[in-house]
């Protein structure tokens, strides 16, 4: 799946948190962290990690490996638009085709 406008993870965090009545402190005093790095990750500034994922499942109910899988894809198509590391795997790609 690619798509011209990335989605971060967080974003959908976001939504499940209003969906659901929080603020953004309220659930990262429920789960312990820094309001400030939460909203960072909220804001597509830093990524989801398996902690943080693993503490979204806790206070949540929401499976962890969703929140991983998001962060993956996004990770991905991120990474396909940075046409400089796309050269890049063209070139690996010609040398390991000679093989």
């Amino acid at each position: 799946m690619t798509s011209s406008e990335l989605i971060h993870p967080g974003e959908m965090i976001k939504d499940e948190i209003m969906a659901r009545g929080l603020t953004q402190k309220e659930l990262a005093q429920q789960m312990g962290v820094s309001y400030t790095v939460f909203n960072e990750i909220l804001n597509g500034k830093r990524p989801v990690t398996t902690e943080y994922a693993l503490m979204l499942e806790a206070a949540l109910g929401t499976n962890a490996n969703i929140w991983l899988g998001l962060q993956a894809d996004y990770n991905m198509q991120k990474i396909k638009q940075d046409k400089s590391f796309m050269k890049k795997l063209e070139k690996i790609r010609k040398i390991a085709a000679v093989f």
